[in-house]
């Protein structure tokens, strides 16, 4: 049988891949032209066992990194500072100045290899390493590809890797969109991440509702801050969840292209086709995992990463069987990208674009999440926006009533997880887990102290009070955090200089 590359069906009128509003994916022949990014999240430890696993992951076939940084890099914090005692290099890599990005990225080709970082709070900290990297490099700024998260506002929501309070949060946001419109046009300056919120208890319809509005709130502060929304909107991306339910997780991509198409178009009347297009990467449910019977994760990890191709993600990551025991060892990670290689390459299903159009049920799907997505964003609209919303604890209230009714249907049995409450046993994981030394923390807070010894202590310095007076002002701060990084201050130096200016955010507790 000769496949045809879309499939039209006769009784309806559906729109064609590559067209407003996007419901059947962005790019016209979609993989059949280029497939997805297998970006497989990784990092651990010290920046040379991170950098082995990275070359260990291209080797095998992945086509883009995704590096995974550790509470005290996420907060703000060396590896020195007491409150980092017992956290470093433990769920991400430990990076505290340029000379441990060096070596992170050591020999990776940056005008060839995308690179995605998971960072928020410290996000410009981070993303000036790998400027001045470049530009010690001689990589010109323009061939520089990648996406940093920097979505501050579901920080606040769901995962709680947060500094500062929400307003100077957000200028650091629309800070990073400036800079990069102007001086690293490739790259992605903001993944508004659906995932995280999805992991906290989220429905599959808030978890399309609260990631777009999020999404609202950083295009209206970038266009109160004097942007054009076309200058800055085509490098926006965003970043969801690819759970269990197929047909449910295929129908909610498809319904937040759409969405996010008709606002971009009709809210914040952008023109270019390029700004209406919603890039999306995908994660495959970490809270699905189970601990026990681990090889059962390969089979959910499948069926989602499945999900995620058939509703057009332009870019993946898959799971690994035993990251419900710890962080993935080398063999899990090779099986996960495995998996999306054998979807890839052996399924079929890259073959033609969007083959789940058409079906009654996965329309009709979409229809009913846009709708019910639609009507939450109007609700937070008459709130007052999504700032307002989570100050009031209103998305964090919804999402906390979903995860309870969730698990109350696993505990009475009516939500089956196989090996766990149903189909049980009583064998022990016998499967070998990767284990970060506690030796690392002492080697890491040796390391940045001979940094602080070896460096140019005046121009750090100069480097600080700057950034200090340049945020106590209006300026953009990307052009001061570059300096200071190429100066060697550390992550925790120039944080603490901006907790000094900005304060620290301080948390309601939501009932």
């Amino acid at each position: 049988m000769q496949k045809r590359a879309v499939y039209e069906p006769e009784d309806r009128n559906i729109e064609r891949p590559g067209e407003y509003p996007f419901t059947r994916g962005i790019y016209p022949n979609m993989y059949r032209g280029r497939l997805w990014t297998m970006r497989q999240y990784a990092g651990f430890g010290t920046a040379e066992e991170s950098n082995r696993r990275y070359h260990y992951l291209l080797k095998n076939g992945q086509t883009g990194l995704s590096i995974a940084f550790d509470l005290p890099t996420q907060m703000g914090m060396d590896p020195d500072h007491p409150l980092a005692m017992g956290e470093v290099g433990k769920v991400g890599v430990s990076i505290a100045s340029l000379r441990d990005m060096e070596v992170l990225l050591d020999e990776i080709p940056l005008e060839k290899v995308s690179i995605s970082m998971t960072i928020n709070s410290t996000a410009a900290i981070l993303l000036a390493m790998v400027v001045c990297i470049a530009r010690r490099r001689g990589v010109p700024q323009e061939a520089l590809r990648g996406t940093i998260q920097n979505d501050i506002l579901k920080e606040y929501i769901a995962r709680g890797t947060y500094i500062f309070p929400p307003a100077p949060s957000l200028r650091l946001t629309t800070d990073i969109f400036a800079y990069c419109q102007r001086e690293v046009p490739n790259w992605n300056t903001i993944s508004v991440s659906g995932y995280h919120i999805r992991e906290a208890g989220a429905t599959a319809v808030q978890e399309v509702a609260f990631t777009l509005a999020d999404g609202i709130a950083y295009v209206e502060s970038a266009m109160n801050q004097g942007l054009a929304v076309d200058d800055f909107a085509p490098q926006i991306s965003f970043f969801f969840n690819a759970h269990n339910d197929l047909l449910e997780e295929i129908a909610k991509f498809r319904a937040a292209r759409r969405l996010w198409a008709r606002i971009m178009r009709e809210r914040f009347t952008a023109g270019n086709p390029k700004s209406w297009a919603l890039r999306f990467h995908a994660q495959t449910a970490g809270s699905t995992l189970t601990a026990q019977q681990p090889e059962n994760n390969i089979v959910r990890v499948t069926i989602q990463a499945l999900a995620a191709v058939l509703g057009g993600a332009q870019s993946l990551h898959t799971n690994s069987l035993d990251e419900a025991l710890a962080l993935p060892g080398d063999a899990a990670v090779r099986t996960a990208l495995r998996t999306q290689q054998i979807i890839a390459c052996e399924s079929g299903v890259a073959n033609t674009v969007d083959p789940a159009g058409g079906s009654y049920a996965i329309e009709r799907m979409t229809d009913e999440i846009e709708a019910e997505a639609e009507a939450y964003i109007r609700k937070i609209d008459s709130m007052g926006g999504m700032l307002r919303a989570i100050e009031s604890g209103y998305v964090q209230r919804e999402i906390q009533e979903s995860a309870y009714r969730h698990q109350r249907l696993v505990e009475s049995g009516e939500t089956v997880i196989v090996g766990l409450n149903r189909y049980a046993s009583e064998e022990q994981p016998s499967i070998e887990t990767l284990v970060v030394d506690e030796a690392v923390g002492v080697r890491r807070r040796e390391t940045v102290q001979k940094l602080r010894a070896e460096r140019d202590g005046t121009a750090a310095e100069c480097a600080l009070a700057a950034l200090r007076q340049a945020a106590a002002g209006s300026d953009n701060l990307l052009p001061r955090i570059l300096d200071a990084v190429d100066a060697l201050c550390t992550a925790g130096e120039i944080s603490d200089c901006l907790r000094g200016v900005f304060g620290v955010y301080r948390e309601s507790v939501v009932l």
